[in-house]
């Protein structure tokens, strides 16, 4: 499979981007950045655009794929409501109708969190729960949307948040003492890959449904 990727100069998108390298069912990946994410590889194209609101300049290099994994996103700490929807909803569904126009059979994953909830009392949980429902109503194939916890990152990774650096020996508790709150990058991207060839009998995925459909 062809597949787009997003937000690789983040955790997620990197990790994400490291596995589909590795796999043999993945042929090509393409990423789109806003500045380098500083991995080369046979498989691997990557375009620089500074404005994912406008996708105009480069819409003729994003035909013909199967999968985009949106991994994209900014923390809503410090944001106001109107500038984390912008950065948020508004950039995630543009750039999504742009692909579903290109591309009408490709499957689209969308990271969203754990807690997402449209009717939620907290600002960014209503932002990513609408972001999820209007995602849902765009054309493509299929749309899951990935709500992980906390996330086990792929060992060697240039981009993991810091806390993870000194809560890394706290994982092997919590994936003991609360298994429905973790999941890791591994699973992500091998759920994120499995979703596209053999599809999710559900659009929602929390963490249970990632490790699961990770492991078909």
């Amino acid at each position: 499979m062809k597949v787009i990727i997003t937000g690789t100069t983040g955790m997620v998108g990197e990790g994400v981007l490291l596995e589909c390298l590795s796999s043999n069912i993945v042929s090509e990946v393409l990423v789109i950045n806003r500045r380098p994410c500083g991995v080369t590889h046979i498989k691997l194209k990557e375009i620089i655009h500074s404005n994912f609101h406008d996708l105009s300049p480069i819409e003729n290099h994003l035909s013909g794929y199967d999968a985009c994994f949106f991994c994209a996103g900014v923390s809503s700490v410090g944001m106001k409501e109107e500038q984390y929807q912008h950065l948020t909803y508004d950039l995630t569904l543009h750039v999504a109708k742009i692909l579903s126009k290109l591309n009408s059979n490709m499957v689209f994953c969308y990271v969203s969190g754990k807690g997402t909830n449209a009717n939620g009392s907290m600002m960014w949980q209503k932002v990513k729960g609408n972001t999820e429902n209007d995602l849902l109503k765009l054309s493509f194939k299929a749309v899951y949307n990935f709500r992980p916890g906390i996330i086990e990152p792929i060992k060697g990774q240039k981009n993991t948040l810091k806390i993870y650096t000194y809560l890394g020996w706290l994982m092997p508790v919590i994936k003991i003492l609360s298994p429905s709150n973790i999941c890791s990058l591994k699973d992500i991207a091998a759920a994120m890959i499995n979703s596209v060839i053999k599809g999710y009998e559900k659009n929602i995925l929390e963490v249970k449904d990632i490790v699961a459909l990770a492991k078909r």
